[in-house]
Parts: C-alpha cells; structure tokens; sequence
C-alpha cells in the first residue's frame, strides 16, 4: 500500500491532511506568477509544506482510506501506525523520503525534518490543464533621437527665403531616385532576357525529346525480334517475431536514487524480483517488480499487487 498516493489525493480537496503520529503536510494558495530572468510564467497553484508538530489524528487521512481500501477504520489506523513507524526508523538512519507527487523529507542538522516539496503537479483543481511555459521577450525598436529632430524640422510651406535651401536638399534624393530607376530598368531588361534564355531552352528540350520518341517508334516498327529476359532467382528470408517480456512496473522516479530507495524498500517487503528497469520516454526512472515471458503470468502478478500491495501498479511490455 502506498500511503502518499492517498495523502495527494486529498491535497486537491483539503489545505491540511495529518498523517497520525508523524505530522500533517499543509497547502497554500500561490497566485500566479513571472520569472523575468527567464522569461517563465506559472499558472497559480497551491505550496505545500510540512508541520511535524501536528501530528494528533483527525480521521480525514484514515476514513478515506478505509472508503478506498473497503475496510475497516481500525485496520487502516494500524496500517498507517506501521507505516508511519517504518518511516521514522529510515529518517533516523539518514536516508531521505520520497513521497511521489508530494516531496522529500530528511533530517537536518538540528535533528527537526526538513521538507522539500515537489512541483511537479499542481494540487490546484482550478488550475487543471494549465502549465508553464517560457515567451520569447518582446523587442521593441525605438525611434533615434536624430530622426526625429529632423522630422520636427520639415517645413510645411516653402517660402522664398528657403527656396534655396530646399533645392540643395532635394538633390540628393534626385540622385537616389536616379539610381533606382536606373536599377529597376537594368532588372526589367534582365528578366527579359532570362525569359528568353528560358524559352529558348524549353524549345531545345521538345525538339530532343521529339526526335527521342520518333527513334523509339522506329525502332518498335522495324525489330520484331523478341527480348529475352532474365531469369531472376529470389532467395525469401524469413525472421522469427522476438517474444514480449511483460515488466510489473511499481512506479516511474525523476531522480536515480529515489529509484533506488523504492527498489530497497520493495526488497524489505518481499519483492525479491524488484530491479531497475531503465529510463521511458520522459526520461524517468523505472522501477519493476519483476518480469515476466508469459503475458498471463504477468496479469495475475499484477492483479495480485494491486488487490494486497499498490493499485497504482501497472504492466508495460516490451519486444
């Protein structure tokens, strides 16, 4: 059984689930928010964090685990005490929990616990479907003083005593407007003479490929002689289909060591098959309880994990 599994699912519905006897993991509402040294926006979401001294039982985290489980108030408590002490005992050894979709937990130097949270899943119901995202910055091109100084200066009526001044500058704009003009026939006459290169082409093309089919009528009419072909003798390889190996999967970890920890802690469990699979898709680590040839060999396996130990388990097969 897997206690975080439950203890996230409240932490959509609930701001405090209490773990008995170990201590209560709380959320806060964060609004959205930017990150202008990289450019990243975060949709809002809810902060966790963890408080070990409230730790007096106050049925949530127990009643909705017996609904799930359909059992008993009692039995879940006693599940819950065992495993609150098998997480005690592995913190005083200084290893690190790792609760999925939640945080790590470890001892700090003071000997208080200390609580990193996870983000990677927003506990926000409002904020389903929203996630991060980086924007390119906007870049806006701003105008030179020395532009705009000019324009300011352009007169509007052109008056005697500014003829002259006038007419020297609008010389030089004469001169560009020359140049253009000059540059726009020069490309008129060039594009008519690639029109004409590429016409004359075209015409060279149609009259090979004239004489070409003319060659090959002439030669279809006149040699009536069979063709002989080549016998062909193919060699058909047949490939034997390689077997599907079935992997009971007990979860998939962002970091190696978590993997790790979860493969011991399997182990202590009696998953003596427990093992590192490797990395998927997303570039998570995956860990098994064992692997399987024969595909209903692997289902009942499976079914039996989820009915006594884990319902998040599942099957993944490979070729």
């Amino acid at each position: 059984m897997v206690l975080e599994h439950y203890i996230s699912d409240l932490l959509y519905r609930y701001n405090c689930v209490v773990v008995p006897g170990f201590g209560a993991f709380l959320s806060q509402l964060r609004s959205a928010t930017i990150n202008k040294s990289t450019n990243s926006f975060y949709p809002p979401s809810k902060t966790l964090s963890f408080n070990e001294q409230l730790t007096s039982n106050d049925g949530l985290l127990i009643a909705h685990m017996a609904e799930i489980e359909k059992s008993s108030y009692e039995d879940m408590l006693q599940i819950v005490t065992e495993e609150v002490e098998v997480w005690k005992k592995e913190l005083h050894q200084g290893e690190r929990l790792y609760f999925e979709n939640i945080g790590e937990l470890k001892f700090n130097a003071q000997g208080k616990i200390q609580f990193q949270p996870s983000f990677q899943v927003n506990h926000l119901t409002s904020s389903f479907g929203l996630s991060s995202f980086v924007s390119t910055p906007v870049t806006r091109e701003a105008l030179k003083k020395e532009v705009v100084a000019l324009e300011e200066k352009v007169p509007f009526i052109i008056t005697p005593e500014q003829k002259r001044e006038s007419s020297s500058t609008i010389r030089p704009y004469l001169k560009y407007a020359a140049v253009i003009l000059l540059a726009f026939s020069t490309g008129l006459t060039g594009y008519r003479f690639f029109n004409e290169t590429i016409n004359n082409q075209q015409l060279v093309v149609e009259k090979a490929q004239e004489e070409v089919s003319k060659s090959i009528q002439e030669a279809t009419f006149f040699d009536t002689t069979p063709l002989e072909l080549p016998t062909l003798n193919l060699k058909v390889l047949t490939k034997t289909p390689k077997q599907d190996i079935h992997h009971v999967v007990a979860g998939a970890f962002r970091f190696k060591k978590n993997a790790d920890r979860k493969i011991r802690q399997l182990k202590r469990k009696g998953f003596d098959a427990a093992t590192y699979f490797g990395t998927n898709d997303h570039g998570l680590h995956m860990v098994t309880y064992s692997s399987h040839s024969d595909a209903n060999e692997a289902l009942r396996i499976l079914r039996q994990i989820k009915r006594t130990h884990s319902r998040d388990a599942w099957l993944k097969s490979v070729r």
